[in-house]
Formats: structure tokens, sequence, C-alpha cells
């Protein structure tokens, strides 16, 4: 079809081309490698695939029913029976791991149901092996959800207030990983923030013989607003208080980068940065200070502002999680955990990629 040029636009054109004397075209066109779709592709610099998301799970007894977390559309409480089945769909999507949070029918001080071995997580972990052998099951090591306070260790009174006994709670986590382990996990990913812990879960895998699983730490994890929609499909806000005394402070760049370095030291094999969006300095930062493979957390917040956005109409949302999750490949990301991994994944499988 020919287009049409207002008259106004010809005569504009035929005069500029006529007066036109020493002024000449530019040599270099960037716009030559955006002029078609195929262009485009062929010079493309990074791309998100699948195998790159990792998929957050959230498992609860066989007790409860399945329910959707009102702040987070489409993400849900699971019994292990819908997690595997959530497993086999996004296997078949192309997503090869999977990230378990539990919520346990009794919490108490110091979260010991997270270490019985018929636990929410750990029976979801045995799942997965028997009916996704090969999905690559992460589980994540903290109190928070298992604990009556909830947080992230065992709480003591000291001469100003209460406080989270750092030393303490090494144990604690030490004793979950080793439970997570047992049932069969191929890593654990500590996100409880105390000094230490990847080399007390480090040390207590390689005296239990279980020098094959890895370590995911959540090196660089702030104290962030954008936790929110996760306290409550977790069920893990704290009773009292805050976390600020052990999840670091948001303004701080170079205090990420030495806790990164202290993980690395420690025995890490991935390090992680979380949140995502706001702190993609550090994304970038990590990737060319450290070797270690680096992970994004794409967290709760951020999904509940883009579903908000879409439902509201203000955007268009898969375009929207789509620029997002590639920000975080550009900015260095090797992996990316993100509660759009199957609505993306889907989305990929369609386009025939």
């Amino acid at each position: 079809m020919e287009m049409k040029m207002s008259p106004s636009l010809t005569t504009d054109l035929a005069a500029a081309s006529a007066t036109k004397t020493d002024v000449e075209g530019p040599v270099i066109r960037p716009r030559r490698l955006r002029r078609t779709p195929a262009i485009r592709e062929m010079v493309r610099e990074n791309e998100v695939k699948p195998a790159d998301l990792i998929l957050p799970a959230f498992v609860v007894p066989a007790s409860r029913p399945r329910k959707e977390i009102p702040s987070m559309p489409g993400i849900f409480q699971n019994r292990v029976d819908e997690v595997v089945e959530e497993c086999r769909l996004a296997w078949s999507l192309g997503v090869r791991s999977v990230l378990l949070f539990g919520i346990p029918e009794t919490k108490d001080g110091v979260g010991s149901s997270s270490w019985q071995d018929d636990g929410p997580v750990q029976q979801a972990i045995r799942a997965i092996r028997e009916k996704v052998p090969e999905m690559m099951v992460i589980a994540d090591v903290c109190m928070c959800e298992y604990t009556d306070h909830g947080h992230c260790g065992a709480v003591r009174e000291d001469g100003r207030g209460w406080d989270v006994d750092n030393d303490a709670t090494l144990e604690l986590l030490a004793r979950q990983s080793l439970s997570f382990a047992r049932a069969g996990a191929d890593f654990v990913a500590p996100s409880d923030m105390m000094d230490g812990r990847v080399r007390a879960i480090r040390c207590a895998l390689d005296d239990g013989d279980f020098t094959s699983v890895g370590i995911i730490a959540y090196s660089a994890k702030f104290a962030s607003a954008f936790y929110g929609p996760f306290r409550e499909a977790a069920e893990s806000a704290p009773q009292f208080g805050d976390r600020r005394s052990y999840q670091m402070d948001p303004a701080n760049a170079r205090e990420a980068l030495r806790e990164i370095a202290l993980d690395v030291d420690e025995g890490a094999d991935m390090v992680m940065v979380k949140p995502a969006l706001s702190y993609m300095d550090l994304i970038q930062a990590a990737r060319q200070e450290f070797d270690l493979p680096v992970v994004a957390y794409n967290v709760s917040g951020e999904y509940a502002m883009i579903k908000a956005a879409e439902e509201r109409g203000w955007i268009d949302g898969a375009r929207v999680t789509d620029e997002v999750l590639l920000s975080f490949k550009r900015a260095g990301a090797d992996l990316i955990i993100s509660y759009h991994t199957l609505d993306f994944a889907r989305r990929y499988h369609e386009r025939g990629r």
C-alpha cells in the first residue's frame, strides 16, 4: 500500500532538497541495524530464555487448600502435588529450576519444624526428585517462615531490648540445610543474612557427606519495602520490630560488595542481589567483580506493581515484564528468580523460540 504524504510535508521536503548544498547525510547510521525484525534479532546483545529463570514456589501442608495470594495475582500457596504439577509444566516450557519456600503446620521460637523430615519443603523435594527428576531443586534456608515471631533466627533479649542471636542461629540454619540435603535438594539458599552462615552451612554439609550440594547465597539482601507481598505469601511478617539490624541498608553499595566477597570466601557457589529492579548497579558491579554466577531476585513487590498496573490497563504487562527481565540480564545477571517465570516461559514457547 502506497503511503501518501500531506501536501505541506511534500512541499517542505522538496524545498529542503532544492536548497541543500554542502550538507551531507550521516555516514554512520545505527538505524541500519534496527531496520527489520530479522536484523534486530541478529544483532541483539542479550536474551532471556526460560532456562535462565528460577521458579519460586510456596509449599503448604496437605491439610490446607490451594490458595491464590491476593497481592500476587496468579501466584498460589500450593500443596506438594500441586507444586509437582507446576514443576512438570515449568519443565515442559524450558524452565530448569525451582526455589521452594515452606509454610509449616506449627511454629515456635526457633523454627524447629524447618528441619523435620516430613516438613512441606522436604516432602516437595522428594516428590519433585521422583516425578520431575531432572529439575534442579533449590531450598530456601531461613527461619522466618517457621518462627512464631517471624524473624530470621533465634531471638534473645539484651540490655537494649531484643535482637536476633547471630551465632545461635547458625546452628539452626545448618540443621535446616542438612534436612533439605537429606531430602535431595541440589542447592540450599540461605536468605537470613546472619554473619558467617555460608561457612557454617558449608561445613555442616561437608561433614554430613553432602559435598555435592551447592550454596546459592543471598549475599546482598537489602531491608527493602518491596517484600510485602512475599511476607503475605510465606506468612513470615515480623510480629515485632523489623529486619534492619541484619538485612542491608539500601543506601550501601560498597558494603554489598563486601558481603558478596565474604560469601565467596566462605564457599558460596553462586551469589545473589535482592531486590533486583532498584539494585541493578549492584548486579552490574557483582558481575564485574566476581567470577561466580550472579543471581538476581525479581521480588514480590516488583511483580505486584506490574500486575496492578496491568489490571488497570495502564501498561502492556507482557511487554513490561519482558523488558524488566531483559534489563537484569543486560546488567549482568546469569539467573533470575521471578514470579513471572511461568508467564514468560509460556510466551517464549508460543513464539516458537
